[in-house]
């Protein structure tokens, strides 16, 4: 096996984050208390998320809120209600992450019901989430406020949970054939080590499973992760640490269709949505297909692009992101072709010709990147 590549030493450990968070939210709650002492109207300044705050960064290769902040205070009748909202959030939040509890969005909802706190639906709980994030300038996944979905994780690299009753317990992720599920445990744990030299996101769980069954984790040195359509936040945090803390470049594979390409996008400079966070890119991550132009290259089985599609080319042709190299080049090809191909395509050449010629060019094509 290839000699492991530790962890850098300069990473936060899951301690440390604890502690951080918890200075945060004991800043902010001493805050409220001397304003209660002072005989004023607690208030929080929120950063703006409207439209017209949103910048793209180019120093920091994604979106990023500008100055405009909101203040929401308790003197004001029509914002009373969000305020004790969000205060309740943060006490709840306080509360997860020293008893190293985890919550679901779902779970936020109907715990705020023992409370008495008053929420309409889970729409607008999951609203206030965002607002403590913003806030807290801190995914909510620290925490410990996590979503359902799921994805996957393959290859040589040894954790160590830090989760009650498994601290310390170490796993090497190639165990189980099927892979791991990047959960809560996962995420928060760990990086100890790892033979692996690159990291393969991959769009489809059924190329995921291809993958570890034609063992591309041994024969390209790396780690493969399922990101089940659009990576969900707790996998873009794992793709990060993975490329922060041990160093290894990641590259990405998608359908070969405008979605696809945003996807890899989304994973490499975040979205709009997430403009008040630093922690869910890899702005190095390189997509290396399936291109518009790998579909006129290797001839593959297509099917037309919808109106929707094609407005979504357009849509991102407007994008700053999208502006140059290979996103606007791609971008042009598909409303040139106007056809779009799955992955799986390959399979018209075999079963394991995209892990046997594909793959092979593609990772030489990313050191050119």
């Amino acid at each position: 096996m290839a000699r492991k590549r530790r962890k850098a030493a300069e990473r936060v450990s899951a301690k440390d984050r604890q502690k951080i968070l918890l200075g945060l939210l004991k800043e902010h709650g001493a805050r409220i208390y001397e304003e209660l002492d002072g005989g004023k109207f607690p208030k929080v300044s929120i950063p703006s998320r409207s439209v017209r705050n949103i910048v793209y960064d180019e120093r920091v290769r994604q979106y990023v809120l500008g100055e405009s902040a909101a203040v929401r205070s308790s003197k004001n009748t029509s914002q009373l209600r969000s305020f004790t909202q969000l205060m309740w959030l943060a006490f709840f939040a306080n509360r997860l992450t020293k008893e190293k509890k985890s919550s679901t969005l779902r779970d936020v909802y109907y715990s705020s019901q023992a409370f008495a706190v008053d929420f309409d639906d889970q729409s607008e709980s999951d609203n206030i989430i965002v607002d403590l994030e913003a806030v807290l300038a801190k995914p909510r996944e620290d925490f410990h406020v996590f979503p359902e979905e799921r994805s996957s994780v393959f290859g040589d690299l040894d954790i160590e949970y830090t989760v009650p009753g498994y601290e310390g317990k170490k796993m090497n992720l190639s165990n189980h054939p099927d892979g791991y599920a990047i959960g809560p445990s996962l995420t928060t744990a760990d990086l100890v080590g790892t033979g692996a030299e690159i990291v393969i996101a991959v769009e489809k769980g059924g190329l995921f499973t291809r993958f570890v069954e034609e063992q591309v984790d041994k024969k390209f040195k790396s780690i493969i992760v399922d990101t089940g359509g659009q990576a969900p936040r707790s996998t873009r945090t794992l793709l990060r640490r993975l490329h922060d803390e041990l160093g290894l470049p990641v590259i990405i594979l998608t359908d070969g269709d405008v979605y696809g390409e945003h996807i890899a996008m989304v994973i490499k400079s975040g979205s709009a949505n997430a403009a008040h966070l630093r922690e869910l890119t890899v702005p190095d991550a390189k997509w290396v297909g399936v291109w518009a132009t790998d579909i006129e290259e290797y001839k593959l089985p297509t099917i037309p692009m919808t109106e929707s599609d094609i407005k979504r080319c357009h849509d991102l042709k407007k994008d700053p992101r999208y502006k140059k190299g290979v996103w606007r080049r791609e971008l042009d090809v598909f409303l040139r072709i106007k056809r779009k191909a799955e992955l799986e395509a390959f399979s018209k050449y075999g079963l394991t010709n995209i892990t046997d010629k594909y793959l092979p060019r593609k990772l030489e094509v990313a050191k050119s990147m």
